[in-house]
């Protein structure tokens, strides 16, 4: 049978890490599509030329040119402006809204049956967005905040409680930025709550390191974050191909779950072959639901500035 198809738009450093990290995964063919096709096709090569060490054998192709984009199954956006220091990702929506309309209008024509991944930045702001231009039915258009953020405050929480990460079950919820829902309550560690833990106080100095962290990274690099982001793209792109339901935090499109309806919000959902197949609804407590409705309210006043 033939390959899937992934296309990543935009050959950034977000971007060609995850045509990297798919490319050694082995799992589908990847389109690497740029505003600069020889960026794109330079990357590509540098990719290939590891295939004989990686040991893998997909079609890997650097591209300008939209019509290669046809036929995808997942198209992964990354393309648009960066962060800069001191600069919110709010400041960013006006810019890289500009940069979204003509991508979707390509997505929309060439693969009118690809599930769409947004990284663009503010990130609820651009899926809801490409939701709107495409027109595609929500399930299949799907924002990456939630699994960054939660693998953030889980290496946090891995720092503070000096243990493996892999022992962390945690989730966060909400917008990505500053009004993000971590939630201590299901946090465990081999099955212990974290708040039998560590103090109060310490969990909250890990929450707000979290909700900092791309903010740290940009301060320290002079460069927004990319290996992390670009594992959690590779992470559902390859739930998606292989149909493996895995129950991950995404930004994605509220109708009334949560008591919230019309924006973009990361909640927990089943991510297989169809996109975001179920939402699960969490038992929330009031602070827990009043803090989603906080980063809810603030989402649709920005999005207002959009249509």
């Amino acid at each position: 049978m033939p390959r899937k198809k992934v296309t990543i738009v935009g050959a950034g450093r977000v971007g060609s890490t995850t045509a990297q990290l798919l490319a050694y995964k082995d799992i589908c063919d990847i389109v690497l599509l740029n505003r600069t096709p020889e960026t794109a096709m330079g990357i590509v090569l540098d990719i290939k030329e590891s295939a004989p060490i990686e040991g893998f054998d997909c079609n890997i192709k650097g591209t300008g040119d939209y019509a290669d984009i046809r036929d995808s199954d997942i198209i992964i956006i990354t393309a648009g402006a960066q962060r800069k220091e001191g600069q919110s990702r709010d400041e960013l929506l006006k810019i890289n809204a500009d940069v979204m309309r003509p991508i979707c209008e390509k997505v929309k024509k060439l693969s009118p049956n690809a599930v769409v991944i947004v990284l663009t930045n503010p990130l609820d702001q651009m899926v809801y967005l490409a939701k709107q231009l495409t027109g595609f039915p929500k399930q299949r258009v799907i924002g990456m905040a939630g699994i960054l953020d939660t693998s953030r405050y889980k290496e946090f929480l891995s720092m503070a409680l000096g243990t493996s990460v892999n022992d962390i079950s945690a989730m966060v919820l909400g917008s990505h930025g500053d009004l993000m829902v971590p939630l201590p309550r299901f946090t465990t560690v081999a099955g212990v709550p974290v708040t039998d833990l560590l103090t109060a106080d310490k969990i909250q100095n890990v929450i707000e390191h979290t909700k900092n962290a791309g903010a740290e990274i940009i301060k320290l690099e002079k460069s927004s974050a990319f290996y992390a982001p670009a594992s959690a793209l590779a992470l559902m792109a390859e739930s998606i191909l292989a149909d493996s339901k895995r129950m991950l935090p995404c930004s994605v499109y509220l109708d009334g779950e949560y008591g919230i309806r019309g924006v973009f919000l990361g909640v927990p959902i089943v991510l297989g072959a169809k996109g975001a197949e179920k939402i699960i609804e969490l038992k929330l407590d009031k602070g827990e639901k009043e803090a989603l409705k906080k980063a809810a309210g603030a989402i649709s006043a920005m999005v207002k500035q959009l249509v």
